[in-house]
């Protein structure tokens, strides 16, 4: 039985999960690599990333480099005298970081690997419609989400989940499979698979506020699976053209209604109790939304101080 010292390196709390999980299972944590000090909200001051406040209240060694090939930061990690490497929602290392362990540098991805490589895999999972995903670990090499396959553990995609809702299931089950990994490499039972390099892959890209505007013209299934697959953030949005205004609306929760109407796509048809837009085939119901400068709000609640004209559409 191999006795591991591990270097965690991680920000979110998607990875703050799976740290706390090495901890709780006695797991010796030599050092955290995270993100330096953000400033944040309205008054700029620094934020710890979430990573840092857990490591700082467990008296977990942090080093916060901005720069991961400076020869400082490259000797400080050294001294940590780690023989492993947990990498979990962080940036791409250079080889002189991923290389210097002994028993080398795993990651944690939220997809199954190959597809959805990139930093986005859970919201593209869901608004490309995929009804399974899961979460993979692999040994890091000179490329991103390229190295050889660990571990993988799927599950099933729901109808209705959100992105807000599998990053918590896939958090879970992430920790789960980071403590497999270490297990097989303690007991010196790896064995791992190339992923393929001619395969036509499904990719995550970074999530831009264009990437979150709602196309009304596309179809049912395809404006659902993109609101709830950037639910609850970054969230999906949409212009509402009401009369001689145009109000930027985020849409946090909707759902489908098929049917059949003569109206123009985007057409919208409301009450004081609901709202929702005409599609190909149907409606989108719009259940929560935000207005600008308003905290996000059942739909119903913001019909109450929202007057809508006849013609309002959402473009």
């Amino acid at each position: 039985m191999k006795d591991l010292r591990i270097v965690f390196m991680g920000t979110p709390e998607f990875a703050t999960t799976i740290l706390a999980k090495l901890v709780e299972n006695g797991h010796k944590v030599v050092g955290v690599i995270t993100a330096p000090d953000r400033p944040a909200g309205r008054g700029r001051s620094l934020q710890q990333s979430h990573v840092k406040q857990y490591a700082v209240e467990k008296g977990l060694k942090v080093l916060q480099p901005t720069n991961l090939k400076n020869e400082a930061f490259l000797a400080e990690l050294k001294a940590l005298n780690a023989n492993i490497q947990v990498v979990v929602a962080f940036r791409m290392l250079p080889k002189a970081v991923w290389a210097m362990p002994e028993y080398g540098t795993f990651n944690l991805h939220a997809s199954l690997l190959p597809d959805y490589r990139g930093a986005a895999p859970i919201n593209w999972a869901i608004i490309n419609g995929e009804r399974e995903t899961g979460v993979t670990t692999f040994f890091i090499d000179d490329k991103i989400d390229t190295g050889e396959i660990i571990l993988q553990e799927k599950t099933e995609i729901e109808e209705d989940t959100t992105a807000g809702e599998l990053h918590d299931k896939l958090m879970v089950m992430g920790a789960d499979l980071v403590l497999k990994t270490l297990k097989l490499i303690s007991e010196d039972k790896i064995s791992t698979v190339a992923q393929p390099q001619n395969k036509k892959l499904k990719e995550a890209f970074k999530i831009h506020k264009e990437t979150c505007q709602i196309d009304w013209q596309k179809p049912m299934d395809a404006i659902y699976d993109h609101i709830r697959g950037l639910s609850p953030y970054p969230a999906a949005w949409t212009h509402l053209k009401n009369g001689e205004e145009e109000i930027f609306v985020k849409i946090y929760e909707a759902m489908k209604e098929k049917t059949h109407h003569d109206l123009r796509v985007g057409d919208i048809v409301f009450d004081k109790k609901e709202m929702k837009v005409a599609v190909e085939n149907g409606f989108i119901k719009l259940l929560e939304i935000q207005l600008p400068g308003k905290r996000k709000m059942k739909t119903k609640d913001v019909l109450n101080g929202l007057k809508i004209e006849k013609n309002a559409q959402m473009a």
